[in-house]
């Protein structure tokens, strides 16, 4: 208390201009964000948890923690200047704009280095989206190995070129030739349908667990907690308010049509899974998750009726597409990443293209023509850099788990105890 009367007094005394205190207000918004969206990195791991077999629950949480740190440091010294051009290799009294840190294009009072830790939560989510595909028979170090290529090569080159107008593409391809810049203010595309598309590559050279699939027929592998499954739900669709409010990444540009845009489009997504999934309750919590993925392109331009149509939509494609998936396709994505992040992502990119458009009701500034094409190239970007990454992992060290590892789970034969130490002891 005392230091917010400090700040007060000091800022009629003179002391603080306003605009210190408009760039300290970005600074703690940004930042509040940046926790949101870490926190769902939490939603992730349980998630995760509740969905693999009781056997391979410890090795979820700590992959996607190891993925988070090599994540950040990947971002940190490689990822962020392809993707922006900024490096850190400065002083501190540069990094919080201080100093020569202006022309170098750091903002005052750390508001450039919030905003790396925003963003690096955004690269850091593509890792813990593929971790939930090729769970339960990937090797620990070559799947980390594939994070720090990802996160410091791979997906900042498609970042760039989307959010920072990288080699001229938006300018030349979209805004040029198809009449608006693609648009994408959350990352339905650069973050959900590359991390989805990658973990598609990931999964199909991977392969199917052992037991999945016998004599052409699935074989049901139950989930170890369906409440751990709803945390992780719940988790993510708390931190996703961050994910797209904040993305607007300052107080200025904040704008609460985002935040309704969210809601209902995770509204619309549960209740067509509930509908269409038979009540059945990885369906639903997923269907949540549906809704959000496929919003975040067009949160800001969308009308809540067209948002609420966007998630319902993704809703029903999460629940089609994985059941088509798993039992007639026989593809072994065990979270179902590819239907919940690729296709609804890419549901929600295209879907910015007509919902946005003020014929729709929506706010305009975009065209069909950009949002289709930018979306498909999206798509293809992640599948590509999935099969380059994965296929150099899979030659060089080996990326699947021994058939003799993947029968006692990875608890036990990466991280050598359970999720359950005690009751091993009694047993």
């Amino acid at each position: 208390m005392c230091g917010k009367l400090h700040i007060v007094y000091a800022f009629f005394r003179g002391d603080l201009g306003m605009e210190q205190i408009t760039v300290g207000a970005d600074v703690f918004f940004l930042l509040m964000g940046a926790i949101l969206v870490f926190a769902m990195h939490g939603g992730f791991a349980f998630l995760e948890v509740g969905t693999v077999q009781h056997k391979n629950q410890v090795n979820a949480l700590v992959k996607i923690l190891v993925d988070f740190a090599i994540s950040m440091l990947a971002y940190f010294f490689v990822g962020y200047a392809i993707a922006y051009g900024v490096h850190f290799m400065v002083s501190a009294e540069a990094l919080s704009g201080g100093g020569s840190g202006s022309a170098k294009g750091f903002d005052a009072q750390g508001l450039s280095l919030v905003k790396f830790f925003f963003l690096a939560t955004f690269a850091a989510a593509v890792p813990a989206i593929i971790s939930g595909g090729i769970a339960e028979r990937a090797r620990f170090m070559p799947q980390a190995m594939a994070t720090a290529l990802i996160v410091g090569l791979f997906y900042p080159l498609f970042e760039g070129i989307v959010w920072n107008g990288n080699f001229g593409i938006q300018a030349v391809l979209f805004k040029g030739m198809l009449g608006a810049d693609f648009h994408d203010f959350a990352g339905s595309i650069v973050v959900h349908a590359v991390g989805g598309w990658m973990a598609f590559a990931a999964v199909r050279i991977l392969g199917a667990r052992e037991g999945r699939y016998k004599k052409g027929r699935a074989i049901g592998i139950p989930p170890s907690s369906i409440p751990w499954l709803a945390m992780g739900s719940w988790m993510l669709c708390v931190g996703w308010f961050g994910f797209n409010v904040m993305s607007a990444q300052s107080l200025a540009g904040v704008s609460g049509l985002v935040a309704m845009n969210s809601l209902l489009a995770m509204c619309g997504g549960i209740l067509v899974a509930l509908f269409v999934g038979d009540n059945d309750p990885g369906f639903v919590h997923n269907g949540a998750l549906a809704g959000l993925v496929a919003v975040c392109a067009g949160s800001d331009v969308m009308h809540p009726i067209g948002a609420l149509i966007t998630g319902g939509v993704a809703g029903a494609i999460f629940v089609y597409m994985f059941q088509l998936m798993t039992n007639k396709w026989q593809i072994d994505d065990v979270l179902g990443v590819w239907p919940l992040h690729g296709l609804c992502g890419l549901w929600g990119g295209i879907a910015c293209g007509i919902f946005g458009l003020q014929a729709l009701g929506g706010l305009g500034g975009v065209t069909f023509a950009s949002q289709f094409v930018g979306s498909v190239l999206g798509a293809g970007f992640g599948l590509a850099a999935g099969y380059i990454v994965y296929t150099a992992i899979n030659v060089v060290f080996g990326f699947r788990m021994s058939a003799e590892d993947e029968r006692r789970g990875a608890d036990l034969a990466i991280h050598k105890i359970s999720a359950n130490p005690e009751d091993d002891l009694r047993a």
